[in-house]
């Protein structure tokens, strides 16, 4: 029996939510009725994890896809069971924005506000690989001709696009600092203050503050339980992966092995 559409809506936690949760059913039964796979926008990693768990429980086939291996933001194809979607079918196109920025050092935030600046929603473009004076990004395909038209500045600094073939889309890097910590708990305001290199007590104040999610979705509660595999974002201060949880140790302590994304 198909679930119900409102218990299914109820499982998000906001009207952002709630709204892309509604599209997504709507392409669902699109994909149920003409049998052609639908792709939604662009998601963060929790709603990506949403949206699978979601349309799987309705018998379709759910796949993300994100441009390469590793990537954070994504596109999820929703199909007939039994069938596979095409790569081309997740309508991904990947361009390079290159410019002089020598005296005017660029940004993630600096290219992000240039797209953003075009009049594009956040959803229509994927990750921002910053490479030296150049960045990689993939975007939805429906938007490459008006990105290639209208993009002329990034910050101070001229610039030129041009589209990419998959082939020639560099992924990034992962580069991080490996912590090995001993906390009293795994209460959030713990490891995260061990991941950020903060007293607890600071910490716990940027989280009461909303300023730091777990796996991308903001935790006001610096006593919410960590696990591994859990990845921290702090505002300005990045992000943390718990790699793995040792203990207790001799000393009654809990070990943990943290990377900090350089």
């Amino acid at each position: 029996m198909k679930p119900d559409r409102e218990k299914l809506l109820a499982h998000a936690s906001n009207g952002e939510e709630r709204a892309i949760l509604a599209r997504t059913l709507d392409q669902a039964e699109t994909a149920r009725k003409s049998g052609r796979t639908q792709v939604t926008d662009f998601l963060d990693p929790y709603r990506t994890a949403l949206i699978l768990h979601v349309v799987q429980r309705l018998e379709l086939v759910a796949v993300a896809d994100g441009g390469y291996p590793g990537a954070e933001r994504k596109r999820v194809a929703i199909c007939l069971n039994g069938v596979t979607p095409l790569p081309e079918e997740f309508n991904l196109s990947f361009i390079v924005i290159k410019g002089n920025f020598k005296h005017c050092r660029a940004t993630h935030r600096d290219f992000q506000g240039a797209l953003l600046g075009l009049g594009l929603k956040r959803e229509k473009f994927g990750d921002i690989i910053m490479t030296g004076d150049y960045a990689n990004v993939v975007v939805a395909r429906e938007v490459v001709p008006y990105i290639l038209t209208n993009l002329h500045k990034v910050g101070q600094a001229g610039v030129s696009v041009s589209e990419l073939g998959q082939e020639d889309f560099q992924p990034p890097a992962v580069k991080y600092r490996e912590i090995k910590a001993a906390v009293s708990s795994l209460r959030l305001d713990a490891v995260a203050a061990a991941g950020f290199g903060t007293s607890r007590s600071k910490m716990a104040r940027e989280i009461e503050a909303e300023r730091l999610r777990i796996n991308w979705r903001v935790c006001p509660d610096p006593a919410a339980p960590v696990k591994e595999g859990d990845v921290l974002s702090a505002h300005g201060k990045g992000r943390v992966i718990v790699e793995s949880v040792k203990g207790p140790l001799k000393s009654g302590r809990i070990g943990v092995l943290l990377h900090r994304l350089v």
